[in-house]
């Protein structure tokens, strides 16, 4: 067993803040299920681990390995009850053209704020089959610690590209990609005509789509409360409508595969 350097302490410790993750290109996980999973995708440089997690689990794949006493792991775990795997992943380029994603389900996220949210709508992504997400640039870091952790491993099979939405939405266009955005005030998701692929458009979190994608989005949805003349919450949380919206879009695909 190792004793932790203090360097590798400092260097854990910065990436949890943007500013690092930026200029080392790096980004952590904990745990047992997202380590594992995001080492199918992505590579690991650094692997920390406690002789307990080694008696039940092989090691993956990395650059340099560390175990240490549950003590020392404990010093730079992020969790209640660390399980004793932490990794230092590398950040990876992605990638995407407009003829490809033109022929698929895909999530545009407009300032997305909350970590936890962002993560989940990754997880909603893995889970009804759409491959790649478009935020725009001052949405929160996709790498960052909550947000990692909040994906529960979905990072490996979702990719996540940062872009300049109203250009991107824009060119889109030009490749006759269909354009859906969830409003307050729109057309009822399940009575509206839907096809099987397009770009779904998901606002902040306080002020929904701003305006100027509004206008570029010829489409406006909207999740009908129920009954509709009953007095409601304000607005559903993002995540939850990211969910709601996904299933419908497959729930269609699957009845027009019947037909």
């Amino acid at each position: 067993m190792k004793v932790l350097s203090k360097n590798k302490i400092k260097l854990i410790s910065r990436l949890q803040q943007k500013k690092w993750r930026d200029e080392l290109g790096c980004f952590l996980a904990e745990g047992t299920k997202l380590v594992i999973d995001l080492s199918t995708s992505f590579k690991c440089i650094l692997l920390v681990v406690t002789p307990d997690w080694l008696k039940d689990h092989l090691p993956i794949q990395t650059e340099e390995i560390l175990i240490v006493t549950s003590e020392e792991f404990k010093k730079i775990s992020t969790q209640k009850t660390p399980q004793g795997v932490l990794a230092i992943f590398k950040k990876k380029e992605t990638k995407w053209l407009f003829p490809e994603i033109s022929s698929q389900l895909c999530f545009a996220l407009e300032d997305i704020q909350d970590p936890g949210n962002l993560g989940t709508i990754i997880r909603v992504a893995d889970w009804f089959g759409i491959s790649n997400i478009f935020c725009s640039q001052y949405s929160t870091d996709v790498y960052g610690t909550k947000v990692v952790q909040a994906t529960m491993g979905a990072l490996a099979r979702v990719q996540v590209h940062i872009v300049h939405l109203p250009d991107f939405l824009i060119e889109s266009k030009k490749y006759q990609t269909p354009l859906y955005g969830t409003f307050l005030k729109g057309e009822n998701i399940y009575t509206t005509s839907l096809t099987t692929e397009g770009i779904i458009v998901l606002g902040n979190e306080g002020n929904g789509i701003s305006s100027a994608l509004e206008n570029i989005i010829p489409t406006h949805l909207t999740i009908p409360p129920y009954p509709s003349e009953n007095f409601t919450s304000e607005s559903l949380n993002v995540s939850v409508a990211a969910g709601i919206v996904a299933a419908e879009f497959r729930r269609r695909l699957v009845i027009n595969k019947k037909i």
